[in-house]
């Protein structure tokens, strides 16, 4: 009897795992530096060719004092950057700049890096970033100091989970860097680039 119960038991708790295996929860990973928490480092697959590709991830201070992300790398990249998405709201039109002095993230808040804001660059690409695997990087924080992370790859123009991203929303997930302007892209495809087929020249470098 106690054989003939344990089996469907087992047989449960089995398929409960597999089902949190395949759940995007699952893939989610943390690190911490001092007072920060670092929420799941992501990135996207890029093309066969492609010069760049880009990093998002939360920072949450839980401390009592500003910090600041002032530097990253990758071990896919010949460097790292650290960009902005900015919209002219008399214009319309959208700007993509480094963020020279990094990022701030202040006491008891949530800094999100993401598509169409924030985001990490990795620029030279020695490899590509493929759907499924990770790849690691350093950030550098200005009191927290450095700590290593690992992005997971989802697929192009993914979100984590493998949700379908956002109509419009553009990245740098596999674009080449070659010969955009980064100061005006007014009337771009932003779809194009965020799939990794545009062509950036304007890349400082």
């Amino acid at each position: 009897m106690h054989l003939f119960l344990s089996s469907p038991l087992r047989a449960a708790g089995l398929g409960l795992a597999l089902l949190l295996a395949a759940s995007p929860f699952a893939s989610a990973h943390e690190y911490k530096a001092g007072t920060l928490d670092i929420g799941h480092p992501w990135s996207r697959a890029t093309p066969p060719g492609a010069k760049v590709a880009a990093g998002y991830l939360s920072i949450k201070n839980t401390g009592d004092t500003a910090d600041r992300l002032v530097s990253v790398s990758s071990a896919i990249s010949e460097k790292g950057e650290i960009h902005q998405i900015s919209v002219d709201s008399s214009t319309g039109v959208m700007t993509m700049r480094p963020v020279e002095r990094g990022v701030e993230i202040p006491a008891g808040e949530t800094v999100m890096l993401e598509p169409g804001n924030y985001h990490l660059m990795f620029v030279g690409l020695k490899q590509q970033a493929k759907q499924g695997e990770r790849f690691k990087g350093t950030l550098v924080f200005e009191k927290a100091g450095s700590v290593e992370v690992d992005y997971a790859v989802e697929t192009i123009g993914g979100t984590p989970g493998g949700k379908p991203a956002a109509e419009g929303a553009m990245d740098h997930g596999s674009v080449d860097h070659g010969s955009m302007d980064h100061g005006s892209m007014d009337g771009m495809d932003h779809g194009a680039i965020e799939d990794g087929v545009a062509d950036h020249s304007g890349h400082a470098k």
